[in-house]
C-alpha cells in the first residue's frame, strides 16, 4: 500500500502543472501558451521539413562536405548536370549515419577508388535509358545497343563496372573493360586505342567488322562517313583522330578480293597483328602440292606474301611481270598452278 502511495504521490506533482493551468490559469493565458505552441510545432516542422530537403534533394548538400567539391565540380560539367545526385544515389538513413560516423573518427583527405563498386544500381539507370523517364526525354536509350544487350542483360553486369567515371562523361574506359577481359593487351601501333576504338555493336559479337578496320585503314572517306552517319557507340563517342587515322597504314580491298570475312581471321590485334606463312596454311593446307607452290615456300623462305599481294591476292598477269621476274624469266600465271 505505500509503494502504490508513493507512485500516486509522483504522478499528482507530475500534472500538477496540468491541473494549474486547467483551473487556476485565465482564459487569455491559455490562449497565448496555445498559440506560441502553435508557432513553436510549425516552426520546428518548418524547419525539419527544409532540412530534411536540402539534405536529400539538394546536390549543394554534398559539397558540404569538402572532400566531395572535386567530385562535385566534374558532376557540373557532366552529362549528368541537370540531374539531381540523389536521384541516382540513394542511401539509407542507417548509412548516412555509418558515413558521417566515419568522416568523424577517421577523418579521411580523400575520396578512396570506388569504380567498379555497385554505388548506383542498374536500376536507377534504367529509369532513364531504358524504360524512358518523361523528366529526361533526351537520355541515350541502350535499347538497341548489342554492347548493352550483351554485357547488361545476358552478362547481368551492373552498370558501374563499366560506367561512372565522371570526367570522362560516364563513358568506359579501356582499363574498365581490363577489369574483366584481363590479358587483352593489343600491339601493331594500336596500344593506345579504346578497346571501342575497334570493338563496334554493328556486330553480334562485338568484333570489329571489315568497314570498321578500313576507317583508319582506308583512303574511301565515304566509308568513315556511313559509319559515322549510323550514329553507333562507337563512332559516336570513340571516332578515331584525325592524327590516329592519318598514322594507320592504308589499304585496298577490291570489291571481288577472294578472301570476303572479318580482317580478324588473319590479323589478331591481341596476340600478333601481320600473319604469316603458317596463318595462310591453316585455310590453305594442300596449297604445298599444288601445282609449283611447294619449290617456291621452300625458296622463299615459306613466305607467301613475296607473290600474293595481301588483301587482293590473285597474281595477275601484270603484276607477274614485277613480281615473278625478280627471280626468274616472266611466265604466265596461269601455267603455274598446272605444275
Amino acid at each position: 500500500m505505500a509503494e502504490e502511495g508513493k507512485k500516486k504521490g509522483f504522478l499528482r506533482r507530475l500534472l500538477k502543472p496540468i491541473y494549474w493551468l486547467r483551473e487556476s490559469m485565465p482564459l487569455k493565458g491559455k490562449i497565448i501558451i496555445a498559440v506560441l505552441a502553435l508557432i513553436i510545432l510549425t516552426g520546428g516542422g518548418y524547419i525539419a521539413f527544409r532540412f530534411y530537403d536540402f539534405t536529400q534533394n539538394n546536390p549543394k548538400f554534398c559539397i558540404s562536405c569538402h572532400l566531395m567539391k572535386p567530385a562535385f565540380a566534374a558532376w557540373q560539367q557532366s552529362e549528368h548536370a541537370g540531374i539531381n545526385c540523389h536521384e541516382c544515389h540513394h542511401l539509407s538513413i542507417p548509412e548516412q549515419n555509418k558515413l558521417l560516423i566515419n568522416f568523424v573518427l577517421y577523418r579521411p583527405t580523400s575520396v578512396p577508388p570506388r569504380h567498379g563498386k555497385i554505388i548506383v544500381p542498374w536500376k536507377y539507370c534504367i529509369k532513364c535509358h531504358w524504360e524512358r523517364d518523361e523528366r529526361y526525354p533526351n537520355a541515350p536509350s541502350i535499347a538497341k545497343s548489342r554492347y548493352h544487350a550483351k554485357h547488361v542483360f545476358m552478362e547481368q553486369v551492373e552498370c558501374s563496372k563499366c560506367h561512372g567515371y565522371i570526367a570522362h562523361r560516364f563513358l568506359p574506359e579501356e582499363k574498365f573493360c581490363k577489369n574483366c577481359h584481363q590479358n587483352r593487351e593489343v600491339h601493331g601501333g594500336m596500344e593506345a586505342l579504346a578497346c571501342i576504338n575497334c570493338h563496334t555493336d554493328r556486330t553480334v559479337d562485338l568484333k570489329p567488322e571489315r568497314n570498321k578496320c578500313l576507317f583508319c585503314h582506308s583512303t574511301d572517306e565515304s566509308i568513315r562517313k556511313r559509319l559515322i552517319e549510323d550514329g553507333t557507340i562507337d563512332v559516336k563517342y570513340f571516332t578515331p583522330t584525325k592524327e590516329t587515322i592519318a598514322k594507320a597504314k592504308k589499304i585496298h580491298v577490291p570489291k571481288d578480293a577472294p578472301m570476303q570475312f572479318y580482317c580478324y581471321e588473319c590479323h589478331k590485334p591481341h596476340t600478333k597483328v601481320k600473319p604469316d606463312a603458317g596463318d595462310c596454311l591453316r585455310c590453305h593446307q594442300n596449297i604445298p602440292f599444288v601445282g609449283k607452290h611447294g619449290g617456291h615456300l621452300e625458296m622463299l623462305g615459306k613466305n607467301c606474301m613475296s607473290c600474293h599481294r595481301p588483301h587482293s591476292w590473285r597474281v595477275t598477269s601484270e603484276q607477274a611481270k614485277t613480281t615473278c621476274t625478280q627471280c626468274h624469266e616472266y611466265k604466265d600465271p596461269k601455267a603455274f598452278i598446272k605444275g
